[in-house]
């Protein structure tokens, strides 16, 4: 599985390029604008994009949606429960950038589903907190989170729908997966599970480790 991250728009959103170097097969998860740079990526690997995922439906990680779409004829999928966020510029906060962002997903996840490109292979984590749907993709030996959990932070829960309780819950649940797990978050480096388990201080209090 090769793997290209690129670091999109002025909230600075990791959006992720997966694909299969044999079968060219791809994925994109949360495709921030411009996307001049995952779109050249496409081209340049000669990639057939299948599918793009959205860990979550705020406006900083769906802005290159409907561009990618238009140009790559992929389907956009996101979890259930953040669906409704993608056709209101309220709860999607485009609103507050002095957008009027709508987007239509083609198909709804849920916990435990399984996504597909080739070789590459991504279980779906419901992870709410952040965000009512909010979700983490399993890979091997690594996890996209979006903004759940940080490099020695965690995501932020006084937009509409976020619960901080729900969130450190996630968290947890994250951190019991073996600690040299890669963490690719939403903003920000990359860390791993055992580094987050050790010096995260938001999550210490929840996790017993000081």
């Amino acid at each position: 599985m090769e793997l290209q991250r690129f670091i999109l728009g002025e909230l600075a959103v990791n959006s992720y390029l997966l694909w299969d170097e044999r079968t060219k097969e791809a994925v994109c998860i949360d495709p921030g604008a411009p996307a001049e740079e995952i779109l050249a990526a496409v081209k340049k690997n000669s990639l057939s994009l299948t599918k793009i995922v959205l860990t979550h439906g705020h406006v900083d990680h769906i802005l290159g949606v409907e561009e990618v779409k238009a140009s790559t004829g992929t389907v956009v999928l996101i979890h259930s429960a953040d669906a409704p966020m993608l056709s209101n510029p309220l709860l999607n906060l485009s609103q507050h950038f002095g957008k009027e962002l709508l987007v239509y997903p083609d198909s709804l996840l849920a916990d435990g589903d399984v996504i597909c490109a080739g070789g590459v292979i991504l279980k779906v984590r419901h992870t709410p907190g952040h965000t009512p749907g909010g979700i983490s993709l399993l890979g091997p030996a690594m996890i996209f989170c979006g903004d759940l959990v940080f490099a020695g932070s965690i995501g932020r829960t006084d937009f509409p729908g976020g619960d901080r309780e729900k969130l450190l819950k996630s968290a947890v649940e994250l951190l019991k997966l073996p600690g040299n797990t890669r963490i690719l978050p939403g903003h920000g480096p990359e860390t791993t599970v055992g580094r987050e388990r050790l010096k995260n201080p938001f999550l210490s209090v929840v996790t017993g480790k000081k």
